[in-house]
């Protein structure tokens, strides 16, 4: 990291630590979806585990990414339409420190709203048999899927229109582990809606984080899941770029 990019990132982190309810915010829903599905509707689940919270976190954990990664959107739209962002790039700093401050900042606020989602589960009877090798292993797929839906939040952060339109697009990416493997097993599923849910990134990475917290048997779904969100991340990238340059000119 260049230290035009430090001083971005820094200026970014103060703005959110002088808003600290902005993590707050962005963990609350995933939180009360994992009570309501716990203590109201996990009796009547049947996943094959003794906690339902075991089998529940990992997608939770995906819901409070995808819903903090809007806050990318919203700060990138915020810079271009009050002008910040040509202030920027008239500066004398590497231009691409612009987006790379603005996409580790999501990457440090979301593992802040996931270790608030992570401290809550452990509260409610989440418990692990994973080794630290499988600990880093799991931080290290988070990681990676907050980077690709980063890099996808970059683009309508720098060409929506309205402040709605800059936010909008991470509404179907929060409620996509729905139709997954997070909440059920997709063998309980119509086969329409299971042929769609076997075959969408969230069942994967899910699956591969279950594996690593509990079974110690990853199989091939770490592959597929690494293989998604670098795919997400790459194309995102080419494409948030572009974006970028049109903003440029």
């Amino acid at each position: 990291m260049n230290r035009n990019t430090g001083v971005l990132l820094g200026r970014l982190m103060r703005n959110i630590m002088r808003s600290p309810d902005t993590i707050i915010t962005v963990a609350i829903t995933p939180i009360m979806m994992m009570l309501l599905f716990v203590y109201v509707f996990g009796g009547a689940i049947e996943t094959g585990t003794d906690n339902y919270v075991n089998y529940l976190l990992p997608g939770i954990l995906l819901m409070a990414i995808a819903s903090g990664v809007a806050y990318t959107s919203l700060r990138l739209f915020t810079d271009v339409k009050s002008g910040l962002m040509a202030r920027f790039i008239t500066m004398p700093i590497k231009r691409s420190s612009v987006l790379w401050a603005h996409v580790l900042t999501s990457l440090v606020s979301n593992a802040l709203t996931v270790m608030v989602v992570i401290l809550v589960a452990l509260l409610m009877g989440f418990r692990s048999s994973a080794d630290v090798l499988d600990c880093f292993m799991v931080a290290g797929i988070l990681a990676l899927f907050t980077l690709a839906l980063t890099w996808l939040a970059v683009i309508p952060g720098l060409t929506a229109k309205s402040m709605e339109g800059a936010t909008a697009y991470s509404y179907p990416l929060i409620f996509l582990p729905f139709i997954s493997s997070a909440f059920v097993p997709t063998e309980t599923m119509p086969k329409i809606v299971r042929t769609f849910a076997e075959n969408q990134p969230v069942t994967s990475i899910v699956n591969a984080i279950r594996a690593l917290l509990y079974e110690g048997n990853v199989g091939t779904d770490i592959w597929t899941a690494l293989a998604w969100c670098l795919g997400i991340m790459i194309i995102a990238y080419f494409f948030a770029n572009k974006a970028f340059k049109r903003q440029l000119g």
